[in-house]
C-alpha cells in the first residue's frame, strides 16, 4: 500500500470547441495552447512529484502513441496508460481507473483530473489537494471548485452547504491555505439570471470536474448510485489485454456501457461530498475567447499568436499557427482569426461557443479538415501531403531517430523516395541499404518494403505515389514495432 495520491488524467475530448487548432485526430489536450508544452504534459508535471504516485492516464486508442510520446518528454513513467475502444464520457473512465487500482491497493486514493485546462500555480494547486486529503481519506468524496470571477454560463457551478459560506471569505491568515467545506449541490450550467445571482450570493464556486477519493469511496458510491455500469465495466477489466505499453480494454464489454459523466452517474446522488476552494488561476479553455485571456492580451485586448499583426483592433484573437502563413488584421472589433495550413476561422467573439457547429457542416460537405489535419501523426513520426490527385500523391515523411515504418507492401500503386535530410535504411524485397540526402529509390507496386531511421536526427524524404489507388488502408502489413494490423 503507498500514501501516494495516484493522478488519473483523462484524456478524451473531440476537439471540438478550438477548431481548426484541435480537431478529433489531434485534440486540445495535446496541443501547445499556451505556452510550449501541451496541456496534457503540464497536467502530469502539475501532479507529480513528492505525495504522487506515476499517473494512471485513460485516453482513446488512437492518441496512445502521442500520450506516451508527450510523456516521455517530460521525463514522467506513466503507472499504466489504458485505452477505450470508444469514448463513453467520464464515469465508465473513472470506474475502469478504480477498477484497476482496486487490483493492487483497494486503500489507493485517487484524484481524477481533466488533462486540458489551465493552472499556472502548481504548487498552490497542490497545496489545495492537500487540504483535501484528509477528508478523503477519512472516506469522503472530495471535489475542487474555482472561487468565481464572473457570471459564468459555460461552467457548472458548486453550491457550498448554507454554514460553509465563509468559504469565500479571504482567509484571514494567508498561510493557513485553503479549507474544505461541505457541498449543498451540483448546478447545472446556469442561464445569465441565474449565474448572477449565484456571484452575488457568496457562497457558490466553479465546478473544475476535479476529484479526489479512495477507490474503496468511490466503487462504494457507483455500487450506490450507478449498479448497473459495475457488470460491463468490470467485464471489459476482465478482458483487458497488454498491447505493447498500453493495456487495451476490449470493445464488446465497453460498448455495452452507459455513456454518461461521472457528475450524472455518481456525484449529483452521492451525500457528504466535501469542496475545496480554489483561489488561484484556472481556466478549462473552453473556447477561443478564453484562449485569448490566457494569452495575455495587450490594453486594447489584442492577442497576437504566430506570424500575426493588427492594425487598429479592439477585443480581438489574432493567431498563424503556420510558418509562412501571415495573418493581418484591420479595424476589427471583437473577432476571433485562427489560420492553420489548411482552413482559417473567423467568429464573432461572442459566439466562441459555437464554433463547434462547424464541424458537422464541414463533415456534411466531406471536407477532412473537421477532423483531421494536412499532417498526420504516427508513432514513428509524421506525414503531410503536399499534393494529390486523381493517380498521384506527393508526401513529406519524417522519421524519428531510431524509428521504422511497418514491413508492408502495397496492392495499388507504387513509390518513389527522394531524401532530403539525413539517412535511411530502405529494405526493397531482400536488398537493404542505406539511402543519404539528395538519392532515391523506387518500390515497385506489390514489392515487400520498409523504411527506417537508423541516425540520431530525424530522416526527413519526400515521397511520390503513383496508382490507381491512393488510400491509406492500402497497406498489408507483415511486420510492426507498434502492434498494428
Amino acid at each position: 500500500m503507498t500514501d501516494n495520491i495516484v493522478p488519473v488524467l483523462l484524456c478524451g475530448g473531440s476537439g471540438t470547441r478550438l477548431w481548426p487548432l484541435s480537431r478529433r485526430a489531434y485534440p486540445k489536450q495535446f496541443t501547445a495552447l499556451i505556452g510550449t508544452e501541451s496541456l496534457f504534459q503540464a497536467s502530469a508535471r502539475r501532479l507529480s512529484g513528492p505525495g504522487f504516485a506515476p499517473p494512471l492516464v485513460v485516453t482513446a486508442a488512437d492518441y496512445r502513441f502521442i500520450a506516451a510520446e508527450q510523456l516521455q518528454a517530460t521525463g514522467i513513467a506513466p503507472g499504466a496508460i489504458v485505452l477505450e475502444p470508444e469514448g463513453r464520457n467520464t464515469a465508465p473512465a473513472v470506474l475502469a481507473a478504480a477498477l484497476w487500482l482496486a487490483r493492487e491497493d483497494p486503500g489507493a486514493m485517487m484524484l481524477v483530473a481533466p488533462s486540458d485546462h489551465v493552472i499556472p500555480d502548481a504548487a498552490g494547486f497542490r497545496a489545495a489537494v492537500a487540504a483535501g486529503l484528509p477528508r478523503a481519506r477519512a472516506g469522503a468524496i472530495v471535489t475542487f471548485g474555482i472561487r468565481p470571477l464572473a457570471p459564468e454560463t459555460g461552467y457548472g457551478w458548486l453550491e457550498l452547504a448554507p454554514d460553509a459560506a465563509p468559504a469565500l471569505a479571504p482567509a484571514p491568515d494567508a498561510d493557513s491555505g485553503p479549507v474544505p467545506r461541505p457541498l449543498a449541490r451540483f448546478v447545472e450550467k446556469p442561464a445569465l439570471p441565474q449565474a448572477q445571482a449565484m456571484l452575488a450570493a457568496g457562497n457558490y464556486l466553479w465546478n473544475a470536474g476535479i476529484f479526489l477519493f479512495s477507490v474503496q469511496t468511490i466503487l462504494a458510491a457507483f455500487r450506490a448510485h450507478a449498479p448497473q455500469m459495475l457488470a460491463p465495466v468490470t467485464q471489459a477489466l476482465a478482458g483487458l489485454q497488454r498491447d505493447l505499453d498500453f493495456q487495451r480494454l476490449p470493445e464488446g464489454p465497453w460498448s455495452q456501457v452507459p455513456a454518461i459523466s461521472i457528475d450524472y452517474a455518481v456525484m449529483e446522488k452521492a451525500q457528504g461530498i466535501w469542496a475545496v476552494p480554489y483561489d488561484g488561476h484556472w481556466s478549462d479553455l473552453g473556447g477561443w475567447d478564453a484562449v485569448r485571456r490566457e494569452m495575455g492580451p495587450d490594453a486594447a485586448g489584442v492577442a497576437l499568436g504566430g506570424a500575426a499583426t493588427a492594425i487598429d483592433c479592439e477585443n480581438t484573437l489574432l493567431r498563424s499557427e503556420t510558418g509562412g502563413v501571415e495573418v493581418v488584421g484591420i479595424g476589427l472589433r471583437n473577432l476571433l482569426v485562427v489560420a492553420t495550413g489548411d482552413a482559417v476561422l473567423v467568429a464573432d467573439a461572442s459566439r466562441a461557443q459555437d464554433v463547434k457547429a462547424a464541424i458537422p457542416a464541414l463533415r456534411a460537405r466531406g471536407a477532412r479538415q473537421a477532423d483531421s489535419f494536412a499532417r498526420d501523426y504516427r508513432p514513428w513520426g509524421w506525414y503531410e501531403t503536399l499534393a494529390l490527385s486523381d493517380r498521384f500523391q506527393v508526401k513529406r515523411i519524417v522519421v524519428k531517430p531510431g524509428a521504422a515504418l511497418s514491413l508492408q507492401s502495397h496492392v495499388h500503386r507504387s513509390e518513389h523516395w527522394i531524401v532530403v535530410a539525413g539517412t535511411a535504411r530502405v529494405t526493397v524485397g531482400d536488398q537493404v541499404r542505406l539511402v543519404t540526402e539528395n538519392e532515391s529509390v523506387y518500390i515497385p507496386l506489390g514489392a515487400l518494403h520498409r523504411l527506417e531511421n537508423p541516425g540520431r536526427v530525424p530522416m526527413a524524404l519526400i515521397e511520390v505515389q503513383t496508382g490507381a489507388y491512393l488510400g491509406e488502408d492500402d497497406i498489408v502489413r507483415y511486420q510492426d514495432n507498434y502492434a498494428r494490423g
